[in-house]
């Protein structure tokens, strides 16, 4: 056991990372793979994992570091086929298939890889205990083995790893634990965007996320994600409006679609699709209860355009303007922007990174953002745009539709 010391007193080696060729993945990751994690990707079938990490691995492979793919679950000829559709053509690449770990760690012993990927972790099971792969003490006990073996090598390990049907990482929650960083991929297998999130990370920031396309060739980097998310927008359609978003520390506009019509049916429905159903109840009520609208009686859909997940509360202004504008049939300011929190009073709430926010929309040509007026009267940056701060829903239909409702 070694001695206790004094803070102050521990001296740190500068850190190395090394960079993966792919920009989102190691703005993810905080900058870089760092030698000896533990890495792991978890997400839905056919979201894009396996994909990824053999983009990586050949990446690697292409610079002249050995990597080796360890699949429990694909043959070498069907690993092979999807290397051949990435374009991948790496001489340093092995894959091994099979599904003991006692026997992983004879032919790495033999080929001495410089990055190895275990695809996936659920699979694979070690002599040592008598239960089937993917069992809670299977999981723990392969994903416990390959930590000892990447500390002690120095060599990055990524683990792919199942997910239930919640969403969470098949398993015991002990594997999440045990690695370095966790990265989830996010997306609609409908869609071809994805997201990359960090949800723990030992080696930087979880406030920072990767944005990809799928496309024939594999996972391509989105540079300028907003551009791409409102390149359909409709124009002079009621029931559009754009709102900043922040995903970790990246702002995006994203375009709120909603649909509001008379309902058929005794009990109106809530449809939403990329929002928390629950929100949508919640601000229809207070439209009613504020604004006087009467959409009791009035079915009402809610989409998040491109088949992205927004969790913060800056979309609630944009959520009440795309509802406002559909029952309304009045279309939004096509160079307006919104975001801010909405309150049970009808407030408008500030919220965080105004400024970011700001920029963005700046950056991608608008003339005009409603925000909420604490964090504009808050705010001492400069821009292009036209901010107009706002205190409460009563005020939305003048900036929205000019007073005329």
């Amino acid at each position: 056991m070694s001695r206790p010391e004094c803070i102050d007193a521990i001296s740190l080696s500068p850190e190395t990372r090394w960079k993966t060729g792919i920009a989102e993945f190691d703005r993810t990751l905080g900058g870089g793979l760092v030698p000896g994690s533990l890495v792991l990707i978890g997400g839905d079938p056919g979201i894009g994992k396996s994909t990824m990490i053999l983009q990586v691995l050949g990446g690697f492979a292409h610079r002249g570091l050995k990597s080796l793919y360890l699949s429990g679950e694909e043959s070498a000829q069907q690993i092979k086929m999807r290397a051949d559709r990435l374009n991948i053509r790496a001489e340093q690449l092995y894959v091994l298939t099979g599904t003991c770990i006692e026997d992983f760690f004879t032919r790495a012993e033999e080929l001495k890889p410089h990055l190895l990927a275990v695809d996936s972790i659920q699979t694979f099971y070690t002599q040592d205990v008598p239960s089937p792969p993917g069992s809670v003490s299977q999981v723990r006990e392969t994903a416990s083995r390959l930590m000892a073996f990447a500390k002690s090598s120095g060599i990055p390990v990524f683990l792919v790893g199942h997910v239930t049907k919640d969403g969470a990482i098949a398993g015991p929650k002990v594997l999440e634990h045990l690695v370095d960083t966790v990265l989830y991929f996010e997306g609609d297998r409908g869609h071809a965007f994805r997201i990359l999130r960090a949800v723990k990370n030992r080696y930087g920031s979880t406030n920072e996320i990767g944005v990809f396309e799928m496309k024939n060739s594999g996972l391509a980097e989105v540079a300028n994600p907003s551009g791409i998310f409102l390149a359909e927008r409709p124009e002079d359609v009621p029931g559009s409006a754009i709102i900043s978003c922040m995903e970790g520390t990246r702002p995006l506009l994203v375009e709120i679609q909603a649909l509001v019509s008379p309902s058929p049916l005794g009990m109106p429905r809530r449809t939403a699709r990329g929002i928390e159903q629950n929100r949508i109840s919640l601000l229809v009520a207070v439209l009613g209860k504020r604004l006087g609208m009467e959409l009791g009686d009035q079915d009402i859909f809610v989409n998040v355009a491109g088949g992205l997940k927004i969790d913060e509360p800056a979309a609630d202004l944009g959520i009440v303007s795309a509802i406002m504008s559909s029952f309304l049939e009045k279309p939004v300011n096509r160079n307006l922007v919104v975001f801010g929190e909405v309150g049970l009073a009808g407030e408008i709430r500030g919220v965080s990174q105004p400024d970011m926010r700001m920029k963005e929309i700046e950056k991608m040509g608008f003339s005009t953002c409603l925000l909420p007026r604490s964090n504009l009267e808050g705010s001492n940056a400069t821009f292009g745009l036209n901010p107009r701060g706002i205190r409460s829903i009563r005020d939305l239909p003048d900036y929205l539709f000019d007073g005329q409702w």
